[in-house]
């Protein structure tokens, strides 16, 4: 009895789907099938390899988000650098967005890439009411509903309108530098969301130089997501344990995808002041003049004087 008891307790366990993290920005598939002929919806993928619009398919109705030549700035150095206002309004008019619009935004990523999207739409105040994000992207969708790969037309142009960049949102190099490396502001945590190794040094991708910035700390953003969902709340509080609260937090990664879904995961666990280095690793590890340190620790050899 007490052996056909466990089983059936095993069973129950394994049927319980794990915990997860609850944004109010966050829908799931039998929202968006309920929702996606609504008048002002519009919805957005971002696709890791952009081609699979095309040949694996998408939800139909969905636009598609090429992710780096829609969502940085095409004519910077690195590319990713944010784009401007009226290139970020001009692109948004071309997917049919307009004030009042609904946006539903997913990737086949765990977030990582619609956060971009998010943050920008952020950054330049939108109304972020208005902004959904799909939880389980499209490995979700496709699970149960059906996946198309025909374009969808191009919508009538939209006519939304950005504000100036939020002041308190990004930082550039120069305040890092100054900042962090020289003045060691004690109100300020660098947070560098690559890969480990990539903080370390040990592994050197995207730049000239490996390593972190001096004195930044590291947590691995996308740790917090699993089968293309976030974690539960306690897990991602539990991931975001080293970074102190009431401070303000500049984050970096390597092209702008990970510091967002950084952002977004820090804001959700009430962070009120977060801000992404504009160019991120891609800027300051291809600038020789910058300095960098190798290993675990934030600082090391002259910097720790």
């Amino acid at each position: 009895m007490k052996k056909q008891l466990s089983i059936f307790l095993l069973f129950l366990w394994l049927a319980i789907p794990a915990a997860q993290a609850s944004p109010e920005f966050m829908i799931d598939s039998d929202w968006l099938s309920e929702h996606k002929e609504d008048k002002n919806l519009v919805i957005l993928e971002v696709r890791y390899y952009p081609h699979r619009y095309f040949t694996v398919g998408h939800i139909p109705g969905a636009i598609q988000v090429q992710r780096f030549k829609d969502l940085g700035d095409n004519n910077a150095n690195p590319l990713m650098r944010f784009p401007s206002r009226e290139a970020l309004e001009k692109t948004l008019r071309s997917w049919g967005v307009n004030d009042d619009s609904t946006l539903v935004l997913y990737d086949d990523s765990n977030t990582a890439l619609v956060s971009r999207l998010y943050y920008l739409l952020d950054l330049y105040e939108f109304n972020m009411k208005h902004v959904k994000i799909l939880s389980g992207g499209t490995t979700d969708w496709s699970a149960f509903e059906e996946m198309t790969r025909e374009p969808t037309p191009a919508p009538k142009p939209g006519a939304v309108t950005l504000k100036a960049a939020h002041p308190l949102l990004s930082v550039e190099w120069t305040d890092v530098y100054d900042d962090v490396v020289s003045r060691r502001d004690p109100n300020i945590v660098l947070l560098d969301v690559r890969p480990h190794d990539m903080y370390t040094g040990k592994v050197i991708k995207h730049s000239i130089m490996g390593g972190h910035i001096p004195g930044a700390i590291n947590v691995v953003s996308l740790d917090g997501t699993s089968a293309q969902k976030w974690r539960s709340d306690s897990e991602l509080a539990e991931l975001y344990k080293p970074v102190p609260r009431g401070k303000t937090v500049y984050v970096y990664c390597h092209d702008g995808f990970r510091m967002s879904l950084a952002y977004m995961q820090l804001k959700h666990l009430g962070y009120k002041d977060v801000r992404l280095y504009n160019g991120g690793w891609s800027h300051w590890g291809n600038r020789l003049s910058l300095p960098v340190v190798d290993g675990d620790k934030p600082y090391a050899g002259d910097f720790e004087l």
